[in-house]
């Protein structure tokens, strides 16, 4: 999975809706609205659009399953609450205070810091930026070797010697039954004490060395392909495996991680102009200021996409 994180501001992709509602609640009246954003309702002569709705969704919150007929009525009621009391909040003059006065305008940059960063991270996420990442991805990944494998399972209890000895016969006897020739699926659909062994004969599909416990990982890597293991133990118990197949582990497609690549673009972008702002501005600080941390030599740079993994 593609876990970019680009260092930046932990606040920069917070929501800024609150500031987006006082601002309508605030307004005498919006200006004629464009065909695509239809008037909706009237609250005291305050204008209520679909856009509006739109933004009272998001403020909101998490909204009970109901109709999209529902939905609207439950909006419109959101609104008109906020409409109403808000100018009643007028009348009391509470927006004179200076304590109002400061909140609003803290509003009002987180939100234009966030109209800002959604759209660098817009004109950031095309094609060729993904591509590139996808492609730089890929180069780093290396060739990692995968397994396909089946096993058979007869499980024991840590500690119980007794336990362990007829676990490893039944493996034993088991193994003498495969080398006679007998199908590995159907034997494992017989014997294997894997729930999920029974239904599909043992099957563990592809995966490399450090997906499975070691004393497993190491049997079945040095294992050829066509070949059965002797008795294996682990933590779960004993152990006979097939490998059915070797290879070299192939990188995701693209449209796999597409996902993961959008989330690394987009946030690369919005940290490179925060980093950029940080380096022109001027910040004053009027006390003293805590010790920078020292660096950790073991701490990698950046966050970097790893195509290896979905």
């Amino acid at each position: 999975m593609i876990n970019p994180r680009p260092a930046g501001h932990p606040a920069l992709l917070r929501r800024a809706g609150l500031i987006a509602a006082v601002v309508l609640a605030l307004a005498p009246a919006w200006p004629a609205a464009a065909e695509d954003d239809p008037l909706i309702a009237k609250v005291d002569g305050v204008e209520i659009h679909q856009s509006d709705l739109a933004i009272a969704e998001e403020e909101a919150g998490q909204i009970p399953p109901m109709s999209p007929d529902q939905k609207r009525d439950y909006l419109v009621q959101f609104m008109a609450d906020l409409i109403m009391v808000s100018k009643d909040a007028e009348s009391k003059k509470v927006g004179d205070s200076n304590e109002f006065k400061h909140k609003l305008e803290f509003e009002r940059r987180k939100l234009l810091m966030s109209n800002l960063l959604q759209n660098v991270g817009k004109t950031a996420l095309t094609d060729e930026a993904m591509h590139k990442v996808y492609d730089d991805a890929i180069k780093d990944m290396g060739k990692q070797e995968e397994v396909h494998a089946r096993h058979i399972l007869i499980r024991t209890t840590a500690g119980d010697d007794k336990a362990s000895k007829e676990a490893e016969d039944k493996i034993k006897a088991i193994i003498v039954r495969l080398n006679k020739g007998e199908d590995f699926a159907k034997v494992a659909g017989e014997a294997t004490e894997d729930p999920s062994g029974k239904a599909n004969g043992g099957d563990l599909g592809y995966f490399t060395k450090e997906q499975m416990v070691p004393e497993f990982a190491d049997a079945a890597f040095k294992l050829d392909k066509g070949k059965i293991s002797a008795p294996v133990k682990t933590q779960f118990g004993w152990h006979v495996i097939k490998v059915e197949d070797k290879r070299v582990k192939p990188p995701p497609s693209f449209d796999e991680v597409k996902p993961q690549i959008e989330q690394f673009v987009v946030r690369k972008a919005q940290a490179d102009l925060v980093t950029k702002l940080r380096a022109e501005g001027k910040v004053e600080k009027f006390y003293k200021p805590a010790e920078e941390p020292k660096a950790d030599a073991a701490k990698p740079d950046a966050a970097k996409p790893d195509a290896t993994k979905k």
